[in-house]
């Protein structure tokens, strides 16, 4: 049975391929297709476009954080009903884990799901040339089947016939359409306000610019007709990790997910495994002035950008907010928290033009911004004695990528009698400044540069907060123990 989809991948990053992605999937939304998006890699941003574009949810895929077989079944789950799957790349086409293999890399996903690939390539400045790095491209890896090229940034029409004329003579591929160099096609900058930009629709009339454009300088019909593929198989023996919508348990828990422009990072598998758990996932704006659902029996901070929203989140009008999180995180509701929602329960966000706002004071320390990386890349993560999520003896996968550092204070239950707590604001205040304690961590997490403790597991055990982002699919078991928390929470609650 055949499947129609198509890798967009690159020579490398910044080649193009996100504009060609979102360009293809409006233009073939325009002619009445369900397109389903995709990106490889654990990046949120891409797939917030995609989502925006097609009105359908897009997915991650991650030969690196998930088995071979969780990546074939989260592809075949969410594409069953579309007409194609358009899925974005990562970095270069052979760039991943590992430089001496294809782990993780846009090759490895598309090799695992029998995907042709459609190459973007660069093509300022080269005339033949071009031809040579798509030679290497399929020489690289053979069973990689691309069988198209874009050829991006080309100076004219006729700058694309040359490099059309060489590509298809000594590559035996079509070159399929271009695109000009012109600075009012460039993608808008990642800057950590796109996603609410995306989300109020400001962005539409360049989606709608992008389809026009490509529908008039690429062969879209072409691409579809290539994009003609084997269906991706899932082997009888491999663990099937997600339940069909209409199998799902009936819910026993509810558990809040903070979702607005300030926290909107997440996998959506993780929500899917906690509702295949038996867990019914509610949304809440903390940012509109939501405060936490009522009769709720565990609570989701997911990443974003509180720092974008700091004034807001610590205005004297929002007090009714982070009381109601910080009463129920202090009354023993399990609570993860990953990134941006880790630093909405610290002491305070200090952003880089020296302004300091409170947030809930539930985890003794300052968050402070700044202008470079702080940290970036896969994390293979092992729990701590005490984590209801992770033990000390259980594995799991995630993704770290923040602008923030986080300086540890003093936990509120060890402050001397200088120190006074505004109720407030939640932040803690100290006439005579104590030096900082050993926090007690969630985590253990090993990366590119070594391993460390990271994140922060409270007294009671119920807070689970840190910088790294899980996959749960990563490690299943890991929706299954939150939710029998959630459980036992409930229980408490009503007796």
């Amino acid at each position: 049975m055949a499947d129609r989809k198509i890798v967009i991948a690159g020579t490398g990053s910044g080649v193009g391929k996100t504009t060609l992605t979102i360009g293809l999937m409006a233009a073939l939304r325009n002619l009445g297709h369900q397109v389903q998006g995709f990106k490889c890699g654990p990046d949120y941003i891409d797939p917030t476009f995609h989502t925006a574009v097609t009105a359908r949810s897009s997915r991650n895929l991650d030969s690196y954080m998930l088995s071979h077989d969780t990546v074939k079944e989260i592809y075949t789950r969410a594409s069953h009903d579309a007409d194609i799957s358009i899925i974005e790349g990562v970095m270069g086409f052979y760039d991943g884990k590992n430089p001496k293999n294809n782990e993780g890399s846009t090759a490895e996903i598309s090799m695992l799901l029998d995907a042709p690939v459609l190459l973007v390539v660069n093509c300022q400045s080269m005339a033949r040339s071009a031809a040579a790095i798509v030679k290497g491209f399929q020489c690289m890896e053979p069973r990689a089947r691309i069988v198209g090229v874009i050829a991006n940034r080309v100076g004219s029409a006729n700058h694309h016939r040359i490099v059309s004329e060489a590509i298809e003579q000594e590559c035996g591929i079509p070159v399929l359409g271009y695109l000009l160099r012109d600075d009012q096609l460039s993608m808008p900058e990642r800057h950590l306000g796109l996603v609410p930009s995306i989300e109020r629709g400001e962005l539409q009339p360049f989606f709608d610019s992008l389809s026009t454009l490509i529908s008039s300088t690429v062969d879209v019909q072409r691409i579809w007709e290539l994009a003609e593929s084997p269906q991706v198989e899932l082997s009888e023996d491999s663990l099937r990790i997600f339940m069909p919508v209409d199998s799902l348990p009936q819910p026993q828990v509810t558990i809040a997910v903070a979702k607005d422009a300030a926290f909107n990072f997440y996998y959506q598998e993780n929500i899917e495994l906690l509702e295949a758990n038996g867990a019914k996932c509610i949304y809440f704006s903390p940012l509109a002035g939501e405060p936490l659902p009522a009769g709720v029996h565990g609570l989701y901070l997911g990443g974003g950008f509180p720092e974008e929203f700091a004034d807001k989140l610590a205005a004297d009008e929002a007090e009714h907010v982070r009381q109601s999180i910080r009463e129920a995180i202090s009354g023993g509701l399990p609570t993860l928290a990953e990134c941006g929602g880790f630093m909405y329960l610290t002491d305070s966000i200090a952003n880089t033009n020296g302004q300091t706002y409170p947030m809930l004071g539930l985890i003794p320390g300052t968050v402070r911004m700044q202008k470079k990386l702080a940290a970036l890349g896969y994390r293979e993560i092992t729990g701590t004695e005490g984590n209801f999520l992770l033990g000390a003896a259980d594995k799991a996968k995630g993704h770290e990528f923040h602008y923030s550092t986080f300086q540890p204070g003093v936990a509120a239950d060890k402050q001397t009698d200088a120190q006074s707590h505004d109720s407030q604001s939640g932040s803690i205040k100290a006439s005579n400044p104590q030096p900082e304690m050993a926090l007690r961590h969630a985590y253990v997490t090993k990366g590119l540069r070594g391993t460390k403790p990271e994140g922060y597991l409270n007294e009671q055990g119920n807070l689970i907060a840190g910088y790294t982002h899980i996959h749960f699919a990563s490690e299943p078991a890991l929706a299954q123990r939150w939710v029998e928390q959630c459980k036992q929470y409930k229980q408490l609650k009503e007796h």
